[in-house]
C-alpha cells in the first residue's frame, strides 16, 4: 500500500515535494542556522544541497509507501516546514518535522506529527520513532503530546549543525501506538 501524496488536516496540506519547491526549502527554512540548529541533517550551503534533497525524496518515495512531505498552510498554502516518514523496513519508519521561524509557536508540529502518526498506522508500521536532541525541549513536548514515549539508552548521535562529527547525547522517543502494534505481532 501507498500512502497519499497529499494529506489535509485541520490547518495544514501535507504534500509531497516535487522539484519546484527547492527555491522556497532553501529559502524558508533549509538554509536558516536557527531552525537547523537541533536538526540530523546539515544546514544548506546551496540550493544544490536542497535539490540533492528533492533526489532523495524522490527515490524514497519509489522505494516505500511514504516519504518526505511539505508542510503548508491550508488558508493560503505557504509553506511552513516539512515532515514526513523515513523507513528502515516496512514495519519500522522514523518521524520528525522541521518549521520555518514564522510557523513557531502555533501547533502546527503537533499537528504534522499526529498525522504521520495516523499515516503510520495505516501503512502497517510497528514501530515508529523520533530522534530529538536533549537540549530541544519544544520538540520533547510536541513528541509527548503526540503519544511518544522516551526510550533508555538511546546510542550518541552526530547533530551536524550543533558540534560537526562530534556525537552528542541524543533522546529516541517511540510512539505508543506503535509499541503495543509491535507487541499484538509479537507476543512474548
Amino acid at each position: 500500500m501507498k500512502g497519499p501524496e497529499r494529506i489535509l488536516t485541520a490547518r495544514l496540506i501535507l504534500r509531497r515535494p516535487v522539484a519546484s519547491d527547492a527555491s522556497e526549502i532553501y529559502s524558508r527554512y533549509a538554509s536558516d542556522p536557527e531552525v537547523t540548529k537541533f536538526l540530523g541533517w546539515a544546514r544548506h550551503q546551496s540550493i544544490d544541497q536542497t535539490q540533492a534533497f528533492l533526489s532523495f525524496s524522490d527515490a524514497d518515495w519509489e522505494r516505500w509507501p511514504a516519504g518526505p512531505y511539505l508542510i503548508e498552510s491550508k488558508h493560503d498554502t505557504r509553506l511552513l516546514g516539512g515532515t514526513g516518514l523515513g523507513f528502515e523496513t516496512r514495519e519500522t519508519a522514523t518521524t520528525g518535522y522541521v518549521l520555518a521561524r514564522d510557523a513557531w509557536g502555533f501547533g502546527y508540529a503537533t499537528e504534522a506529527l499526529r498525522a504521520m502518526v495516523e499515516l503510520a498506522d495505516k501503512l502497517g508500521v510497528t514501530r515508529l520513532y523520533s530522534l530529538c536532541h536533549p537540549g530541544h525541549a519544544p520538540s520533547i513536548r510536541v513528541l509527548e503530546k503526540c503519544g511518544f514515549v522516551r526510550e533508555r539508552g538511546a546510542p550518541p548521535v552526530t547533530f551536524p549543525n550543533l558540534d560537526p562529527g562530534r556525537a552528542q547525547p541524543c533522546l529516541r522517543f517511540t510512539h505508543t501506538g506503535s509499541l503495543t502494534r509491535a507487541e499484538a505481532k509479537n507476543p512474548e
